[in-house]
């Protein structure tokens, strides 16, 4: 099984560099890329990040390998330190231009009417399920009845592993308890014994693993999740409808970085550890090398991926009940490339 799923990937992997390959002017996958600088004046513009997460680490490829340049953009890495909200809330209003972020964040918000365009996904594999082996929750079916701690009870997550469970034959609401703890304490929770499992993101999560007794039961690559986005491309519409060009140009950049992080993970991280004091080089390759980086899904591929998600948030009753999958994905989606 390991075997075939391995072979499936890099399959994806190559059609991905291919894809990308094409539309961002070509990425060497074997040695380290060449950057060749655009010629003329440069596009400048402002990208907001959560400088912490370490999957979003390939926006620093993109800006210090030269990426940008070679796509005639001049970027100021913007931080925030907040709410997703707080970020949308800056897309909206072009305080920033152009965003990366966790569509189990976004869709809510932007099913409210945050003015942001989603162009294109990043990667996946930025969410785990840890249980406490010592509690005797090592797999799924020991999660019935027990407390899973979470960061907050909206977040991305607590949301993913709902729909998990409840595709998995547990009733998220009624067969565990979800009990709501700072990120940084949650592996903490669990050794005090007042929760047997945890739900969250990376770099929390990664670092958790090495906690004697926490086991992954699951991530958000799991099973049918294998080759889902978990982060995307946002733009303000404002840019958008402003510079198409230069939003098309972002994108490709991006995706461009994500597909060097993918193949040489080493060279995005050498330039993202300054950003980070709690992580050793060897530990942020390795947590690179477990997401999806080579995933970029476009156009139709992405919007039936948001559709997807939207219909099992419906069923957690995060997004409305009245909301069309397809129709909400075509209207939060814009071809760009």
């Amino acid at each position: 099984m390991t075997d075939s799923k391995l072979t499936r990937r890099t399959f994806l992997g190559g059609t991905a560099i291919a894809a990308t390959a094409a539309l961002a002017g070509g990425l060497g996958v074997i040695g380290a890329p060449s950057i060749i600088r655009a010629q003329g004046s440069l596009k400048p513009l402002k990208l907001g990040w959560f400088v912490n997460a370490a999957c979003l680490s390939p926006v620093a490829g993109a800006k210090h390998l030269g990426i940008f340049e070679k796509h005639g953009l001049d970027v100021e890495l913007v931080k925030f330190g907040g709410t997703t909200d707080q970020l949308l809330e800056a897309l909206s209003t072009r305080k920033v231009d152009v965003s990366v972020g966790m569509a189990l964040r976004w869709l809510k918000p932007l099913e409210q009417g945050f003015d942001v365009k989603l162009t294109g996904g990043t990667h996946g594999g930025c969410l785990r399920l840890l249980g406490d082996s010592k509690q005797k929750v090592s797999k799924l079916s020991d999660l019935k009845g027990k407390v899973i701690a979470v960061s907050d009870i909206g977040s991305p997550a607590k949301n993913f592993f709902s729909v998990y469970l409840g595709k998995n034959g547990l009733d998220p609401n009624k067969d565990v308890e979800w009990r709501v703890y700072p990120g940084d304490l949650l592996a903490q929770a669990v050794e005090k014994g007042e929760a047997q499992a945890l739900a969250h993101q990376d770099p929390e999560t990664w670092r958790f693993l090495k906690i004697p007794n926490l086991t992954e039961i699951a991530t958000n690559l799991t099973g049918e999740y294998a080759d889902r986005v978990c982060c995307l491309v946002g733009v303000g519409n404002k840019f958008l409808k402003e510079d198409r060009p230069a939003v098309a140009s972002v994108t490709k950049a991006l995706l461009e970085a994500q597909q060097l992080t993918a193949h040489h993970p080493e060279l995005t991280v050498d330039v993202y550890k300054p950003y980070v004091a709690n992580a050793t080089r060897e530990d942020l390759i390795e947590l690179l090398k477990s997401h999806t980086h080579y995933v970029n899904p476009l156009g139709d591929e992405l919007r039936k991926q948001l559709a997807a998600y939207t219909q099992e948030l419906k069923a957690i009753n995060v997004i409305k009940a009245s909301t069309d999958p397809v129709k909400f994905a075509e209207r939060i989606t814009v071809d760009v490339i």
